[in-house]
């Protein structure tokens, strides 16, 4: 897949995007978050939050905010819950308000993991053209390998839109409520129409306006 010379997802009114979901974000699941904060101390004590540095834009270092999951090498049984609904990265909230990540982008990865990865080459740099996300196409569509993520990201760093972000930010919602294997078996049989119109296209035939729009 060609790397796109210029990131497309960056365009007027993301920031602004951002900013506004973050600050409701944080008011409508303040009580959430409060009762959260609770069955962590109740259980297992301070801290009730887990820094850890991450990569950014341009690899610029920054400290990801969770709430803790994890006590003494183990999940905690509050921990087990939060990783499967996705409740413990809703202090990542605060990281957006900072300019840290963007509501949606590609995940936020230690230096470690990027090493691990082997994306510390030049043709990798297009992941750090964007912040990272708080959800991703990546995330969403569950890319079982380093190699379909990296392929995600690229797709996403040079089509993404804001529509798109706000149809990511919807599914990110559904995946949790309705569960990760049914959305993403959508998203699967959405995504190999599309690739079908796209060689249809090349052969000289329209999209489906459903598809232009998705991209766009």
């Amino acid at each position: 897949m060609r790397q796109p010379v210029r990131p497309r997802c960056i365009v007027p009114g993301r920031r602004l995007f951002d900013v506004a979901g973050a600050a409701g974000g944080l008011l409508l699941f303040a009580p959430v978050m409060a009762l959260l904060a609770a069955a962590i101390l109740l259980e297992d004590g301070y801290p009730v939050l887990f820094h850890q540095v991450r990569l950014g834009r341009a690899r610029a270092p920054f400290t990801i905010i969770k709430f803790r999951t994890m006590s003494g090498g183990r999940i905690t049984r509050v921990g087990r819950v939060l990783r499967a609904t996705g409740l413990d990265e809703l202090p990542q909230f605060v990281n957006i308000l900072r300019g840290d990540m963007s509501a949606v982008g590609p995940r936020p990865l230690t230096d470690a993991d990027v090493r691990r990865l082997g994306w510390t080459a030049p043709r990798f740099d297009f992941r750090w053209r964007v912040r990272p996300g708080l959800t991703g196409l990546a995330q969403v569509m569950g890319a079982p390998s380093g190699r379909q993520s990296a392929s995600l990201d690229r797709w996403y760093v040079g089509y993404g839109s804001l529509t798109l972000d706000v149809r990511l930010v919807a599914l990110s919602f559904a995946v949790n409520a309705l569960g990760k294997t049914r959305i993403r078996q959508w998203l699967l049989r959405a995504r190999r129409e599309t690739k079908k119109a796209r060689q249809r296209q090349r052969a000289g035939g329209p999209l489906p306006d459903s598809i232009v729009n998705a991209a766009d």
